[in-house]
């Protein structure tokens, strides 16, 4: 049954085996208020301080003809769904192509069951290549940030098709998502990002969710930095 914005994907984390161990969650509760106030104040920030570049890269996807923003159904904290922006990098049909793609060809549904994502992804338009190289794609992002949908450093947001083969990996690491806000970046973006398989991701982002601390953060973020600017997003 497809879940609502009103009814979690999974019952509470609290009753559920093989999560992190309590003392690490609990130190991480204690921390929550200040991150998730930290969120607010430089996701606000950096709204205004990159609002004309915003409008500028809308201006340029606009030309192109169709939406500039894609809005995306992701696996929120405990479970929940919610709609992820991004600026518009592939074709307005994207969606449809792909599941057509995934229903009739054999070699892509095995590929994008390993990786829920294309290689080479035909779709993907010439400016979006652009803006995915150096992750200007997510800046619409920081909006989900300040509504309290996502956190700057988290584990990335799981699309809901992905949570159907949850069962195909660790538990523990799998359930760490429930834990805490997904965020803009995180610990496998930092990590070699795309050229990692998905069994690494789930992985770090498990990691991460056992560590979390402000410290932590602050040190991806450090390392988020070089990262853009050297174009290693994902294409």
């Amino acid at each position: 049954m497809e879940a609502t914005a009103s009814q979690p994907l999974v019952r509470s984390t609290a009753a559920r085996p093989g999560l992190p161990e309590r003392r690490r969650r609990t130190a991480s509760i204690r921390q929550y208020p200040l991150k998730r106030g930290l969120d607010v104040v430089a996701a606000s920030m950096l709204l205004l301080f990159l609002l004309p570049f915003g409008i500028l890269i809308a201006g340029v996807i606009g030309l192109s003809g169709g939406p500039v923003f894609f809005r995306s159904s992701r696996m929120g904290m405990n479970g929940r769904p919610f709609p992820m922006y991004k600026f518009r990098t592939m074709v307005p049909d994207a969606e449809r192509l792909l599941d057509a793609w995934l229903a009739n060809d054999p070699r892509t549904r095995l590929d994008y069951s390993q990786r829920y994502k294309l290689r080479g992804d035909p779709r993907v338009t010439r400016i979006g290549r652009l803006l995915r190289q150096f992750s200007l794609d997510e800046l619409p992002q920081l909006i989900n940030v300040v509504r309290g949908e996502m956190s700057l450093i988290g584990p990335r947001p799981r699309l809901l098709r992905e949570i159907a083969d949850a069962g195909n990996y660790n538990r523990r690491h799998f359930e760490a998502y429930y834990l805490c806000r997904p965020g803009m970046t995180g610990l496998w973006q930092v990590s070699g990002r795309s050229n990692t398989d998905y069994h690494a991701r789930i992985r770090l982002d498990a990691l991460y969710v056992r560590q979390m601390s402000l410290a932590q953060d602050l040190g991806i973020l450090a390392r988020t930095i070089p990262v853009v600017l050297m174009g290693r997003g994902d294409c």
